[in-house]
């Protein structure tokens, strides 16, 4: 039976942000507070001094940037905190997104001094949709930035939500010499400092307390001010409404100087939900249930190149999960048992006996599983809500050596279940095309086909506008169309037809001319299993 402690000592929650926002960096700083790591990498002007813990892939190294999603799990103050570090590249938003079903709560990174960003308000905006609820950081406040009340106005403006603060910075920039923490009364003074926790908290009663003018002098008087006015313009913080996804609480700090970073992780965990019940094809689950359930949001072959493994990401939902007990794969109708479930630090894997809802666990996989899957000890329901969505850029693979076509037939199916990249098959020929949200995708598929399949390709770019996967009610309908336009038909990994558009023009009178097809620019993974 699944223990009511367990459930209530999680918190699963992604770290999302626009790139160089210092999502990463945060990350890093909640696993030093976790005592999971002694030392932080830095990472200064998009290059990594020392290699951030949670970017383990190669390519990432020698980019700076994170490309795929991390999962970390560490315990703070009794509390089991599951992390997912996501790319913050919009070429890999789509790993981002799908990370996004699997998580209860979310941290939007914020930079000072660009503001909202472009990334951040599509990652917003992912988060509107499902009403997820969200903390924002406002990072690098030792630079000069935006002043922090019009910074307040744009986020309600471009994120769409209702803010409110729950620490104020003091001064900025240079000038930068702390927050005063609302939600809890006290004084935080900055110490740049890297690598280490120091603190330094100054307890008072309000801003009145004479302190204040001793500690901060002349700055005293603008602190007072600046915390008046926030009390009168934002309503009462409502932990409630937060939750809901209705308000965002607002935290100031400078991850790369460990300051602000203990406030959020406190605060965070005291206010953000345990694990919430979630929605299936057949009704809703609640992570209380004894019955085991879970889905696959992630995939990644060769995690440990060593090894070449393949891991499904799992996110327990509901019920205990136990070693070596058999479950029941949905989709496919069998039971397996998974001998080596692991928990995740960034690379580094231990294998568990048990786990509980809000937990994210590594299953050894062969290839039995896709993103979406649902596990299960034996009801038949798929969790909902996986979208996979139409790609902006299509390329067809072209074998650059024909003595590795094995490898790459190998290699290009591996990494396109991984989700981040689109594989269609176009007939006659068998042809090969991948499609992405961005350019860069392509650079991290050609430098893993390589390294770890040994395999090598170029891409052919094609003039294509959009992939819609069709569908219709009218089955004569359907079967004419995919015969008259079979030119311009592929099918993607689960054998759905998708209509390839050569531009808006012609996907428009496709549209208006065949009324009885339907046209989604998104497909959930599990449709197919309907």
């Amino acid at each position: 039976m699944v223990s009511q402690s367990e459930i209530q000592k999680r918190r699963t929650f992604a770290i999302i942000s626009h790139p160089d926002a210092g999502k990463t960096t945060l990350t890093e700083k909640f696993l030093l507070f976790g005592g999971a790591i002694q030392t932080a990498g830095a990472v200064k002007n998009n290059k990594i001094k020392k290699t951030a813990t949670s970017d383990f892939m190669e390519i990432e190294k020698q980019r700076g940037i994170s490309v795929a999603t991390s999962v970390m799990g560490f315990e703070y103050n009794g509390v089991k905190i599951n992390l997912l570090d996501t790319p913050g590249h919009k070429d890999f938003a789509e790993d981002t997104y799908r990370t996004l079903t699997a998580v209860d709560s979310v941290i939007l990174v914020v930079d000072c001094v660009k503001g909202v960003e472009e990334q951040t308000e599509r990652l917003m905006g992912v988060c509107r949709m499902r009403n997820t609820p969200v903390i924002v950081f406002v990072n690098k406040m030792d630079r000069p930035g935006k002043d922090p009340f019009d910074l307040m106005d744009e986020l309600e403006e471009k994120l769409n939500i209702r803010v409110r603060p729950l620490s104020w910075p003091i001064n900025g920039g240079p000038d930068f010499k702390g927050v005063y923490n609302i939600y809890r009364n006290n004084l935080n003074l900055f110490n740049a400092n890297k690598t280490s926790i120091e603190r330094d908290i100054v307890s008072i009663s309000d801003l009145q307390d004479p302190q204040v003018d001793s500690i901060l002098g002349r700055d005293a008087a603008k602190i007072r001010e600046d915390v008046e006015l926030v009390e009168g313009v934002y309503d009462t913080f409502n932990k409630e409404a937060y939750r809901k996804g209705e308000v965002a609480p607002v935290f100031f700090g400078s991850a790369l100087n460990n300051f602000g970073v203990q406030e959020i992780l406190d605060t965070f965990l005291e206010i953000a939900p345990s694990p919430l019940p979630r929605k299936t094809s057949e009704r809703m689950v609640s992570p209380e249930e004894n019955a085991f359930s879970g889905f696959v949001f992630k995939i990644h072959a060769n995690l440990d190149p060593k090894h070449r493994d393949r891991i499904a990401f799992l996110r327990i939902c509901s019920g205990v999960f136990e070693r070596n007990k058999f479950y029941q794969h949905v989709r496919l109708g069998r039971t397996f048992r998974f001998t080596n479930p692991t928990s995740f630090m960034a690379q580094e894997k231990s294998i568990i006996d048990s786990a509980y809802p809000g937990d994210v666990i590594g299953l050894y996989d062969t290839g039995n599983f896709k993103i979406g899957d649902t596990l299960t000890e034996g009801e038949s329901f798929m969790y909902q809500g996986i979208p996979s969505f139409s790609p902006e850029i299509f390329r067809e693979v072209v074998n650059a050596d024909p003595m590795k076509s094995k490898q790459l037939e190998k290699g290009i199916n591996q990494l396109t279940d991984e989700g981040v990249a689109q594989l269609f098959t176009k007939q006659p020929g068998n042809r090969k095309i991948i499609g992405t949200v961005g350019e860069l995708q392509f650079d991290v598929i050609k430098y893993r086909l390589q390294h770890e399949y040994g395999a090598s390709c170029t891409f052919h770019a094609m003039p294509l506008y959009k992939a819609c996967w069709i569908t219709s009610e009218n089955k004569t309908e359907f079967e004419n169309f995919l015969r008259q336009k079979g030119n311009h038909i592929a099918y993607d990994k689960d054998g759905l037809p998708v209509y390839l558009a050569e531009t808006k023009g012609m996907l428009d009178i496709m549209i208006r001319h065949y009324p009885d097809i339907d046209f989604s620019f998104m497909s959930e993974h599990n449709k197919a299993l309907e």
